[in-house]
Parts: C-alpha cells; structure tokens; sequence
C-alpha cells in the first residue's frame, strides 16, 4: 500500500493499493473489472489550503506534489506547466453587459500558454509521464485526435518512454509532424477516432503494453483537477459558470473530482455551472442531452446518446464521434443546472479573427468552439446576473498551422501605387463585430 495515497473503484469501491498494482491488473479494478477508479489521499487534506494560497513553484507538480498520485519528486517530468494565468476577458464581459446582464465577468484560463506543447493537455501528459517513469514503464499506447498525441509525445520522451499513437485519418498533420520529431511511432489510421481506439486497443493486448486509459485515466484527472486549486489561488470569485469545448471531457470530471477532495475545506460554496460546446458538425453529446431533455430526463436517459461515424468536422481535435463518457459526463452537467450546447463551426474563423484584432491573441479552433459557446449561452440566456464566467482556452494557433493561415483576410492583390488606399483599421473592427450582433439581444 502506498503511503500517501490509494486508488478506489467507483462501481464496487475495491482498494487498489498503488500504480504498480494498477498497471498490473491493466488499469482496471481487480475485483469488478471497471477502468474507472479515484485517486484517494491517506493524509488530512487541511493543509491543502496552505499549499493553494501560500505556496508558490515552477509547475502544477512542484506546487501541489503533496496532493498528487506521485511518491519522489525526482520522477516529476515537467518544463513548469498547469501554473497558467486566468485572464480577464473585457470584450466578452462588454459582451454580457450589453445582452441586459447586471454585473457579470467574463474571465478565460489560458491553457495556451502552457510551457509543453500549448495546450489543456500538458498537465495531464506531464503526470502521465511521471507516474509511468516512477513505476518503470518503459513503452506506452495513445489514441488520440491530435492534442494529448503531441502532449505525450513531448512528456514521454522526456522521460525516455516509448510511445505509439493512433490517430484518426482526419487528424492535423500539425500533430503527426510534431509526435514524429519527438522520435514517437505514428500509426494514423484508415477511419475515425472510434476505429484509431479499437486499433490501439488490440495493439495494446497483442503487445501487452499499456495504453493511456481515456478521459477517466486517474493520472489525467489527477492533473486536470488542479486548475480548480490555481482558480482558488488567482480569482477573488469562484466561477460560478465553467464554458468548455468537449470532446471526452476529462475537464469537468475533473473539476467534480477536485471539488469532492476538498469539500471539508469550505473554499467553494457551489459547483459551477458546466456549459460544454460541441463543434456542429460533431456534437453527439448535445443532442443527446437535448434528446434526454425533450423528455424530461426519463430513467436511464445517459445511456442513450447518437453515434456518428466518421465525423467530418472543422475541428479535428474534437472529432469524438462515439462519447462513451457521455454516461458520465451528461449527469455532472445535470447536477450543475448546467448544459451542453453546439456552436456553429461555419464561424470559427470569425472567432479567431475577432479575438486576434481585439486583444493580440491568436486561438486555435477547439479554443474557438468554448468563445463561440459563450456567445450562444448569453443568446439562450443561459448567463445570469452577478455570474462569475470562466471559460477554458484549450489551444493557441500555433497548434494548428492551417488554421492559422486561414486566418488571413485583409490582403489585397496590387499591381501599382494606384491600386493601393490609406487604410483605417477602425472599418475592419466593424465588420468584425457585425457578424455577431445576432447574439446580443
């Protein structure tokens, strides 16, 4: 048994002891065969609220290494992520005012300026690859839509681990280019995300190689619980509204899992209300939470969800076409008075063009899909009063090259002085914001 902390299964509550013990029975519980277990912490969690407000470090590891699933701290991989700051976002909190909302702040977690790879994904990558270090993993498995595939490529080859990802047919080529000259092996697969999965699986079992266990791998969610500590440690307020973009959605289990932990404190006096946006075009979650809406939530309604075959979207790292977590997921949006909503990816280079001119930073198109989904809340009145609005900045452009140049729209083509006019930047923030009056009533 670990000294410090255990892992417990959320269907049958078995104990199991350690990660060695966990990779052992394939990152499963021994006894039910669920891959879904909660790391538990064996020391009083009072002195957590010292660590958030007064302790300062490098990295999210550095910082709250008391209250994650490591043991030594010489197994800690890391280049000083997950200490990112949250931001306020005037534009967006003008926004609000002028959709009739009293006293409402609009704030966003800048994930793009993690030190890995620029991403949500680096906290998790980076305890991912400390734990397979400390327990002498040597070779490890991903499926993934592109983001956590470059995230662990980077981390694992830190830590000297040998990594294989599968992914989608659709995938950037940003991502592939990036796990490639990490020296990690790329299997890009013939179909979506669901078959890269099943493909990864069987290699996992032909192999016998572990591989990363999803949105409820407890190392991810170890790590991603996190920001709820460094919210407590930046905002005067907690956030009462939490906007995401979704794919899987380690971030909301994840906020459920820290809040739980440290519940006794009294640092938080409610959940957030989780708001999470799917691109259009692949949005299974959302309409099976409208489904289930429609009918007034009937028994066994989160089991009930669309498929969608190879998704076709303009947002490849949110091409989950199959949500097995919906199960999961649909009931913390229930429990938060939440919703999960879809955003129009015909507009997200409007977004990202908007967002650029107002404030120099260049988001990439997942980060597009959660500003997009605020504007869509404040127009379903979904942004009340006094809300205190966080939403996730889950990737800057620099992760999507193509994106990036797409962004361009103010070249003109010239063949003398004659054709060229004195330029007043102001005519280009009008027809800017006239694209989305729509969603300001």
């Amino acid at each position: 048994m670990s000294k410090k902390f255990h892992l417990k299964c959320t269907k049958c509550n078995y104990i199991t002891p350690d990660f060695q013990t966990w990779f052992s029975n394939n990152q499963k519980c021994p006894k039910c065969g669920s891959n879904y277990s909660k790391v538990k912490y064996n020391d009083d969690i009072d002195e957590l609220k010292n660590v958030i407000y007064v302790k300062t470090g490098n990295s999210f590891l550095d910082i709250y290494f008391d209250y994650l699933p490591l043991e030594k701290r010489e197994n800690i991989v890391s280049v000083g992520e997950g200490t990112i700051p949250v931001e306020n976002c005037n534009i967006l909190t003008n926004l609000a005012e002028k959709s009739g909302l009293k006293n409402c702040k609009v704030f966003v977690y800048r994930n793009d300026l993690n030190q890995g790879t620029g991403t949500f994904k680096d906290v998790a990558a980076a305890m991912a690859a400390s734990i397979l270090k400390e327990n002498g993993i040597k070779e490890y498995c991903v499926a993934s839509t592109g983001n956590i595939a470059t995230a662990f490529a980077f981390y694992l080859a830190k830590a000297g681990i040998s990594l294989s990802v599968f992914i989608p047919q659709d995938a950037l080529m940003a991502n592939e280019a990036e796990v490639s000259a990490y020296g990690q092996r790329i299997f890009r697969v013939n179909g979506d995300y669901a078959k890269a999965k099943k493909i990864a699986a069987e290699y996992s079992a032909k192999y016998n190689i572990l591989m990363s266990g999803g949105n409820v791998d407890p190392a991810r969610v170890e790590a991603k619980k996190t920001m709820v500590f460094e919210w407590l440690r930046q905002m005067e307020q907690f956030p009462t509204v939490y906007v995401q973009a979704l794919s899987g959605g380690t971030g909301p289990i994840a906020i459920d899992k820290a809040i739980d932990d440290i519940k006794e404190l009294n640092l938080i006096q409610q959940y957030p209300r989780y708001i999470l946006v799917q691109p259009s075009n692949c949005d299974p979650m959302t309409k099976g939470w409208n489904i289930a809406k429609e009918n007034g939530f009937p028994d066994g309604w989160e089991t009930k969800y669309p498929i969608i075959d190879n998704p076709v979207t303009n947002v490849p790292t949110l091409a989950t076409g199959n949500p097995a977590t919906f199960p999961i997921i649909a009931p913390l949006v229930k429990k938060s008075g939440g919703e999960i909503i879809s955003f129009n990816e015909d507009e997200i280079l409007d977004i990202a063009r908007l967002v650029a001119y107002e404030t120099t930073v260049r988001v990439g198109p997942a980060s597009t899909i959660a500003l997009g989904g605020f504007l869509v809340a404040l127009k379903q009145k979904l942004i009340k009063d006094n809300d205190v609005v966080l939403i996730n900045i889950g990737e800057g452009v620099r992760r999507a090259p193509k994106f990036k140049e797409d962004l361009i729209y103010t070249t003109k083509l010239v063949n003398s002085i004659d054709d060229c006019q004195e330029f007043n930047r102001e005519e280009i923030r009008n027809n800017l914001w006239r694209k989305f009056d729509k969603y300001i009533s």
